[in-house]
């Protein structure tokens, strides 16, 4: 075990300004490195460039403003070939040092050492990957008594420090440069050639004093001019393949450039006519006549991201006035049942008015927020044009797009199987983003050894699953998913090798799965093995102190790691800091970041025999974290395990945009991050919180039973939302902006940029705008000094705060385009990943550092709720933030849904207590600021009120039967007033539902199965939500829930399994006893009727109807009950007759009825009951 603190390699740099500012002044200039570019040159009278040598022209007099200072790319051709020379080179350095953090497990956290732990092996199976955790290269170290491996490059190949080819690994190389700095081989100096010495000096911008606080290039500033373009796909593996004959036309087709003038850019300050900025980096006013590069380009129209489509007018305006039909039909419908109350049965009467007016209340709050839907959609070939193709601010066409994280949670093994887990892994690793600008993150709140595992398993699998991916375009990027897809698989597929291809990764993936399958059981044979070992050993040692007569001793049954050492995290026999509640701080790094340049592969490559030639090779960053868990600290669930990662990412890798998913839910359609990221970086997308994808589900029954698409939330309320303020976040499928979860404001409320702010220098506008932001301009009351008070006291993730908010900008390429960055800002590779910054992320999440902080209060996600993800979208949208739903033509993420009953009766039990939760806190919108809308204010009221609903509907559910019993109904007569009225208001709701129905694409059936299972939800989860809230506030007892199975399919014989088991829950009993109390009171009521001397068929029928109505909505639940071959647990029968009968004598205790004549022996008075 090596300490970090021991480690002699330092931290890297990380300046905030020079990440993807625009501020080129320390980077060097590309181009006269390549000693491929002419300097000078001379403009005919035609306009066309003669080249011409320094020697060959004289500049003074008057001959000096003929020639102007630019920069000429010249293609490869046959009289002109590239040197073989990597402009940016990585270092041996830092290729030793990201390897060590790769192959490290760090851990630490409170009162403890943060440690780094060299692995020899991360798996049991071989890695292949140069990129994962546990590779090494392939000859071992030259020096003696070590046993360690050589240095890697980006294929894996070993690297050799000299040129004397010593073999030699990462940490003898690294003494032997601290000691004598001399090869151990040839005892010569180590050449400086690609090598980057720890004193070495590193390029700062221009200000080589670090501010106070961490600062930010202006919006104005501009971006640095590179004067190469990067060779297209086909060039480069042309040039790999050393190809004799160079294609001219075909190299003008593929790049679409030419010899001339298209190819030529103007560097910084680059002479007449050049659009070059001075050294103060403002535009030269005396040599505009060319523009800003060249006009060509400059002069293209703007194109918009992003377009809004207004809902059909012949829909949204006949259901705009249905709706305010309905809404006066119920004022007058309420006002008439007021003013007509039932003398005969004013307690019957005084009951259905309370519910019908809370009825009528529940649906203004939730019709009005559907006023205004909208639909949006995305242009994504403006995206890649004005994103990752070449122009003059990003002449290498690299992509300028900001970096995504990606966010999977996961607690427990056993419910959240890891295949599935993985699977979702997997579709991360392979989707249609840049590879350099992605990184996941798994967190295991569990942190078990079988989840770690099962993650190395993937990464591994992941050499073979993503190219694949990338290379046939497969659709979608789940395995699992992809693989049990039914139809023609070489549908669109017209490479000749696709067959073969597919064929050898579903071997492989078919592998994969028996392994994943197999890991609880290596793990306990392993752990048997080596606690046996150490048992051995401790008996061994003690007889050789004490002598042979030793009790037997039994040490802890400690979980052992592939490499034979303790794993950090959960044991599977529960040991002192070893505990699912009490365990250290685990960080891996499963697969280092990738190389800032495209690796191809060759055809013969690895042991798949998959030819790879013209596809990237690289895997994005893959990390694994498992946060510090111990007794006496409140880690506050989901929302802790989410809080942690966004530090530990804001340490290691700082995207400025966070991409959250559930461990169930995979990336359904590959260019989901593009479509969503549309919308972030297009006109007004600074204001954009988040982008709120729909859930779509998978494994449903075909009738959706229990409702489990909920596509009537997803399809028609999350649009009419957008349309005013943006959905609500639902928990998963969702991107974030980073900065929007720091808790600040959105630039609209607070303009970052022309804010006045006390100045000590008298400056004007210009300098003001143009001057770095601070931390202060983000937040009045931030000041620089006192950040840790908010953030805690990590100055790494402080300093990161400003970099993420620049990034995050949309492109500063058209005039209402307030708050944007500079194009070609984002091309500036990441920065290597070293050990300090591992050992920084592991600090940031251990179980002391939101002491005394605002997270979770006002920074990250919202705690004290088990809704957290309500919570936190809405304060966002309460400081004025927007969000924006993203609906794609393919369903972006797919995800699971419990089928079970009960199951599924849990998870709307844990929604809606959460939302009782909002409603007694401060997260009532009642006492919402005035940045959250009317309309928005309302929705969110309803979030908080649904529940309540749930007293209201459970007494309306009984007056049926109540009115059948009684013999009274909730009118004294029905009259033609009453029955207008109700057909009125019957009528209008049918015409919003069908208008309802085609604006948002919800089916008929879809919506009855919606509104069948409100009435089963309403009338037992949200009630003892509504118990336990009121419980939690009025007497302080928590809630706790067990955590929802997330269903691995793997019952081929019949994958709607769970749907027909039937698990008793007292959440079952309501529904059960208005079922069977209605159905007693209709027979009681018909034979009544039947044998009375005048038979009062009208209340009857009215008292009928309601009740058929209710049973009609609880025919799933009854359905439910049956299971697959109709047993009911006797349990069921015996707890409902007896409520139902308790119910019936004490209905007639209360109101007995009068008897139709004398009883014997009673006289006649006797109020006896008689039957017919």
């Amino acid at each position: 075990m090596a300490t970090s603190a021991s480690n002699p390699t330092k931290k890297a740099i990380r300046n905030p300004s020079g990440l993807g500012s625009g501020s080129q002044s320390g980077r060097k200039d590309v181009g006269a490195a390549s000693g491929q570019t002419v300097k000078f040159a001379r403009r005919t009278s035609s306009g066309r460039y003669i080249s011409l040598s320094r020697d060959d022209i004289e500049l003074s007099g008057d001959l000096s403003g003929d020639y102007m200072n630019y920069s000429v790319h010249i293609p490869p051709t046959p009289d002109n070939q590239p040197m073989d020379e990597p402009v940016e080179a990585q270092s041996v350095a830092v290729k030793a040092e990201e390897q060590y953090v790769s192959n490290s497990l760090f851990t630490g956290g409170f009162n403890s050492e943060t440690r780094a732990h060299l692995m020899d092996k991360v798996i049991d199976s071989v890695v292949t990957h140069p990129q994962m955790a546990g590779s090494k290269g392939s000859s071992p170290c030259a020096m003696p008594t070590c046993d360690g491996k050589l240095i890697t490059d980006e294929r894996g190949n070993d690297i050799d420090p000299c040129d004397c080819h010593f073999k030699i690994c990462r940490d003898c190389y690294l003494d032997a440069r601290k000691d004598t700095g001399n090869c151990p081989g040839c005892k010569e100096p180590y050449s400086a050639t690609g090598d980057n010495d720890e004193e070495a000096p590193v390029d700062f911008p221009a200000s080589s004093t670090a501010p106070a606080a961490p600062a930010l290039p202006s919006p104005t500033s501009k971006p640095g001019h590179h004067s190469l373009l990067e060779p297209t796909k086909s060039l480069l593996a042309r040039g790999q393949a050393g190809a004799s004959d160079f294609d001219h036309n075909r190299w003008l087709f593929e790049t679409q450039g030419t010899y001339g003038y298209g190819n030529a850019f103007w560097p910084k300050g680059g002479g007449n006519g050049g659009g070059g900025y001075d050294e103060d980096g403002e535009d030269d006013d005396d040599e505009k006549e060319m523009g800003d590069g060249m006009p060509e380009m400059s002069e293209k129209p703007w194109k918009p991201l992003t377009r809004v489509v207004p809902m059909p007018t012949g829909i949204i305006q006949p259901y705009r006035l249905l709706m305010l039909v309905r809404f006066v039909a119920l004022f007058f419908f309420l006002g008439w049942r007021i003013q007509h109350p039932n003398e005969e049965a004013l307690w019957l009467w005084g009951m259905s008015v309370v519910c019908e007016v809370w009825f009528a209340f529940s649906w203004i709050l939730d019709q009005v927020p559907k006023l205004h839907p909208i639909n949006r959609i995305t242009d994504l070939k403006v995206l890649k044009e004005k994103f990752e193709t070449p122009s003059p601010a990003n002449p290498t066409g690299r992509s300028d797009l900001p970096a995504t994280d990606f966010f999977v949670s996961t607690a427990d093994p056993d419910k959240e199987p890891p295949l599935v887990t993985a699977n979702t892994i997997l579709s991360i690793l392979a989707v249609d983003y840049p590879i350099e600008k992605i990184a996941c993150y798994i967190s295991d709140d569990g942190g078990a050894l079988l989840t770690f595992e099962a993650m190395a398993e993937a990464a591994s699998f992941a050499n073979i699953w993503v190219p694949f991916c990338r290379k046939h375009d497969i659709e979608p990027r789940n395995p699992d998913s992809y693989f049990n897809i039914k139809g023609d698989p070489t549908k669109n597929k017209w490479r000749t090798d696709f067959v073969k291809d597919r064929r050898k990764v579903k071997r492989e993936y078919d592998e994969f799965k028996v392994r994943i399958n197999g890991l609880p059981d290596s793990i306990r044979r392993r752990s048997d093995a080596f606690n046996a070992r150490e048992e051995m050993k401790m008996m061994k040692h003690l007889r050789e102190a004490r002598g042979d007569s030793v009790e037997p001793m039994k040490l802890p049954k400690a979980t052992w790691m592939a490499d034979g050492t303790h794993w950090p995290g959960t044991w599977t026999t529960a040991a002192p800091d070893h505990t699912r509640t009490d365990h250290a701080g685990i960080l891996q790094v499963m697969l280092k970041p990738p190389s800032n340049d495209p690796l191809f592969g060759l055809a013969e490559e690895g042991n798949q025999m998959l030819d790879h030639s013209d596809t990237d090779i690289r895997l994005p960053m893959l990390v694994y974290v498992s946060r510090e868990k111990r007794p006496g600290y409140d880690h506050n669930k989901k929302a802790g395990a989410m809080n942690a990662l966004v530090r530990a990412s804001a340490v290691m890798s700082n995207a400025p945009f966070i991409l959250n998913l559930d461990c169930d839910h995979y990336i359904y359609n590959s260019l989901a991050v593009r479509e969503g990221m549309c919308f972030m970086m297009d006109r007004g997308g600074e204001d954009i919180c988040y982008i709120q994808f729909p859930q779509r589900f998978e494994n449903i029954d075909p009738s959706d039973r229990y409702a489990n698409h909920n596509t009537v939330f997803f399809d028609g309320n999350m649009r009419a939302l957008d349309g005013i303020q943006g959905p609500v976040y639902v928990g998963t499928g969702c991107l974030f902006r980073r900065f929007a979860l720091y808790g600040f404001d959105p630039p609209s409320i607070t303009d970052y940029s022309r804010r006045e702010i006390q100045s000590p220098l008298d400056l004007d506008d210009v300098e003001m705008q143009k001057r770095p932001l601070t931390a202060t301009d983000f937040d009045d009351e931030l000041d620089p000094n006192l950040l840790s008070k908010r953030f805690g006291n990590s100055a790494v993730l402080a300093e990161s705060i400003p970099v993420s908010e620049f990034q995050g900008r949309p492109l500063a390429d058209h005039p209402a385009i307030k708050y944007g960055r500079p194009p070609g800002a984002l091309v500036v590779p990441r920065v290597p990943l070293d050990s300090a910054t591992v050992a920084e992320a592991i600090s940031v999440i251990s179980c002391w550092y939101e002491d005394k902080t605002e997270w979770g209060d006002r920074v990250g996600w919202i705690y004290g709720s088990v809704t957290e993800d309500v919570v936190t979208g809405y304060r966002m949208h309460n400081r004025g933030w927007h969000s924006v739903y993203c609906v794609t033509k393919r369903d972006a993420f797919r995800g699971s849904a419990p089928i079970n009953l009960t199951d599924r009766l849990h998870q709307v039990l844990r929604w809606a207590t959460g939302s009782v939760e909002i409603f007694f806190s401060r997260n009532n919108a009642l006492i919402a600021t005035r940045r959250l809308k009317f309309l928005q204010r309302i929705a969110y009221l309803n979030v908080g009120i649904y529940p309540f609903t749930s007293a209201f509907l459970l007494v309306y559910c009984f007056l049926p039967a109540l009115s059948l019993f009684s013999g009274q109904f909730i009118v004294q007569t029905l009259n033609v007033a009453f029955l207008i009225y109700l057909l009125t208001i019957t009528l209008t709701l049918i015409g919003l539902a069908i208008l309802e129905v085609r604006w948002s694409g919800v089916g008929l059936e879809e919506w009855w199965r919606n509104e069948q299972f409100w009435l089963i939800s309403g009338t037992s989860a949200h009630l003892y939500a509504v118990v336990q809230g009121i419980l939690k506030v009025v007497a302080g007892i928590e809630i706790s829930f067990k955590l929802t199975s997330k269903s691995a399919a793997e019952d081929n014989e019949d994958i709607y399994a769970d749907l027909y088991i039937v698990k008793w829950t007292s959440l079952m009993i309501p529904p059960i006893t208005i079922m069977m109390v209605n159905l007693i009171s209709i027979a009681f009521a018909f034979a009544r009727t039947i044998y009375s001397e005048i038979p009062q068929w009208s209340k009857l029928m009215g008292g009928a109807f309601f009740s058929f109505w209710v049973l009609a909505h609880l025919y799933p639940f009854a359905k439910g009950l049956m299971g697959r071959r109709g047993k009911t647990p006797t349990i069921v029968f015996v707890w409902s007759g007896l409520i139902a009968i308790t119910l019936s004598l004490l209905w007639i205790s209360i109101s007995p009825p009068k008897s139709s004549g004398t009883v014997a022996g009673g006289g006649g008075n006797g109020g006896g009951f008689q039957f017919p």
